[in-house]
């Protein structure tokens, strides 16, 4: 019965290294136990470094506790709060989140976003909407025409050809 008592552990994170290929934390579990290099199991596709200060699941098998390992790690302070049944979420500490709400609706908070795509970003949808500026460093073809290109009758703007 003594090992499977020590099979399972709560502990708050005391520090994290993030540059090997598995995580490494260490562990304040009891009082008197801190656990150095414990492999933190991330689920596939997703990695974080967390806080100090966040809570932790550490697994010994067999009871062992030599070796053990963070099987999950949650941090209170930042989790959003108030998500529907079915709601999914990815947050920070600094407020940003990505959260696919009910409905199909996806909602994106940051102070700034950056996509890279090496050959093009594609909308498939009836409108586009903002409320700020659209800034281009090129061209803008809207129904085939060209914005750089395009000149009305009376206007003494000549046209820039690209390139």
């Amino acid at each position: 019965m003594s090992g499977f008592k020590n099979f399972l552990a709560r502990g708050v994170l005391s520090l994290v290294n993030a540059g090997s290929k598995m995580q490494g934390l260490q562990m304040r579990l009891t009082a008197d136990e801190v656990k150095d290099g414990m492999e933190h199991f991330e689920t596939y596709g997703l990695t974080s470094n967390p806080h100090p200060g966040a809570e932790a699941l550490a697994a010994f098998l067999n009871g062992d506790r030599s070796h053990g390992v963070v099987i999950c790690v949650s941090d209170r302070r930042f989790r959003l709060q108030g998500l529907k049944s079915g709601e999914v979420a990815l947050y920070t500490d600094e407020g940003d989140y990505l959260h696919f709400k009910r409905d199909r609706v996806i909602e994106v908070s940051t102070l700034t976003l950056k996509v890279k795509a090496e050959t093009a970003v594609e909308f498939d949808t009836p409108v586009i909407r903002t409320t700020g500026r659209i800034e281009s460093a090129g061209d803008q073809i809207a129904a085939g025409v060209s914005t750089s290109l395009h000149v009305h009758e009376g206007s003494d703007k000549k046209p820039v050809p690209e390139g």
